[in-house]
């Protein structure tokens, strides 16, 4: 939709947002003012209150409806592939090429973990768990290559481990020798797929 055709209301709530992005990443929570988002948005700090109660409102609204999961998610369930790694493959590089376009998200994630407890994951979790949901019942189709594990913890364990991938990638992946850094991805997926376990030694453990 072109820009000067979206209601004057939503053009100043989604500027009052991308400037409250901005600020709440370079700053934090508590080192950005109400003052400093209405500047930033070009408008008078009185009309801020005509789209949100304050401050934690703003944030709030800001990490869950500005989150990239809203993108990344949909992509991850599109991924393709014959055979579950083709599958797993595809779904953590869509994942991967995502999450890449925006890291000023893990400044959110560590605000909300940080500054607010985590109180607002739980609405999060809530909004976002039917699209994890649907994303675990794209490994039905290849169930039979699995072993018995819940499909939920399949998906539980597949974002923990790539997500962890970006942040690594992301802070510590030029400083890491070149045998922490090539084919880094291919190796994640293969502890994904494999453990780190030879299979003579992951049989005798279970």
């Amino acid at each position: 939709m072109s820009k000067d055709l979206i209601p004057r209301g939503e053009r100043t709530r989604s500027e009052i947002l991308q400037a409250a992005l901005g600020l709440f990443t370079e700053h934090g929570y508590h080192g950005t003012s109400m003052r400093q988002i209405a500047h930033e948005a070009g408008i008078a700090l009185g009309g801020i209150y005509n789209h949100f109660s304050g401050k934690e409102q703003i944030f709030k609204t800001v990490f869950i409806e500005l989150h990239p999961f809203w993108d990344t998610l949909p992509l991850m369930n599109a991924a393709q592939g014959e055979t579950i790694e083709e599958f797993v493959r595809d779904a953590a590089q869509r994942m991967i090429n995502k999450l890449r376009e925006r890291p000023d998200f893990l400044n959110l994630m560590f605000i909300e973990l940080v500054e607010f407890n985590g109180q607002h994951i739980p609405q999060f979790f809530e909004i976002f768990f039917p699209q994890f949901t649907a994303f675990s019942e794209r490994f039905l189709a290849k169930r039979k290559e699995m072993r018995d594990i819940p499909l939920l913890m399949a998906t539980r364990a597949f974002i923990g481990l790539f997500l962890s991938y970006v942040i690594t990638d992301l802070f510590i992946g030029k400083r890491l020798p070149a045998e922490g850094r090539e084919n880094a991805l291919d190796y994640f997926i293969e502890i994904y797929l494999h453990g780190i376990l030879k299979s003579d030694f992951s049989e005798e453990a279970l």
